[in-house]
């Protein structure tokens, strides 16, 4: 009796899943953090996914920073999202930066599939790399084109931050001790968005943004160069899980699709069309991949 009354459970709990595999409205759940890039990325997923597959998208983009996405993919709450090898390697695995990207990426790859069940495919093609960015106006006034020049005038300069690069290994307390940076005040936490428009504005004269920002160049702003190497490769790189990898081969080889696609110029442009121009990001997504004879 046990036996029969187990069965029924489970037949009641799995038939709808089985019916939704057999139906075809399984869907594709793709996420992403909570900046243009990533929702720009997290669509490119999308949009790929139907044209290459038929596969139905379920779009959660937006979730939040890296440990929420992170911890959405793991609990299998979204199926897919872009990381970065070096977010990946320092605030995931809590490894200490190293600058080889390839040895960066293997290692990644290596444990998001021992660790998590989650693969790692073909790189996009550019590097987001933390930026430390000031004033156009300051960097030519004052000759300033390092982050080591620049630190000379941070005791009498505000630094804006992100609530991640405030606490991630790879974020502020490990540039301050490798530059000897000492700002007039403590940094300023600031959603990651509102530091652009914060520095061109004089409320803070130094943020860290992401090389591939679409505003640095709008806002006059200039990128001081890491010429102490603190910061680790940041490729772009989608990750998936490995159970819906296999339940769709398919998924795997329009993932695969992207490899290389993307240059850091052309995701900044990408970054511009939304931030700059405000044109929808579905259309720029669309247009770029017709561009690539993708759609």
């Amino acid at each position: 009796m046990k036996v029969l009354v187990i069965l029924s459970v489970l037949c009641f709990v799995l038939a709808p899943v089985l019916l939704s595999c057999r139906d075809g409205s399984e869907r594709i759940r793709i996420g992403s953090k909570n900046f243009s890039e990533q929702i720009i990325l997290g669509e490119l997923l999308a949009q790929q996914i139907e044209s290459k597959t038929g596969l139905k998208v379920e779009r959660r983009m937006g979730l939040g920073g890296t440990f929420i996405c992170h911890q959405a993919l793991t609990a299998g709450e979204i199926d897919a999202y872009v990381e970065y090898t070096g977010t990946a390697f320092t605030a995931i695995f809590k490894h200490n930066a190293i600058a080889d990207p390839a040895e960066v990426y293997r290692r990644v790859k290596e444990e998001y599939a021992d660790r998590h069940g989650i693969e790692v495919t073909a790189p996009l093609g550019f590097n987001n790399t933390f930026a430390i960015i000031i004033r156009g106006e300051e960097a030519r006034r004052l000759k300033i084109k390092t982050i080591s020049q620049a630190a000379r005038y941070a005791p009498g300069w505000r630094a804006g931050f992100g609530y991640e690069f405030m606490e991630r290994a790879d974020g502020f307390p490990g540039l301050a001790q490798v530059y000897g940076l000492k700002f007039a005040e403590p940094p300023k936490v600031m959603d990651l968005t509102l530091t652009y428009r914060a520095v061109a504005e004089r409320e803070v004269d130094l943020i860290a943004g992401n090389s591939t920002d679409g505003l640095i160049e709008k806002l006059d702003l200039v990128v001081l160069e890491d010429d102490r190497k603190y910061f680790p490769p940041y490729e772009a790189v989608p990750l998936a899980r490995k159970q819906t990898l296999d339940r769709h081969p398919e998924l795997r080889r329009a993932l695969n699709q992207l490899g290389g696609l993307i240059s850091e110029e052309e995701m900044r442009r990408l970054n511009y069309q939304v931030d700059g121009e405000r044109r929808d990001v579905k259309q720029v997504v669309r247009d770029f991949l017709r561009s690539r004879g993708l759609s």
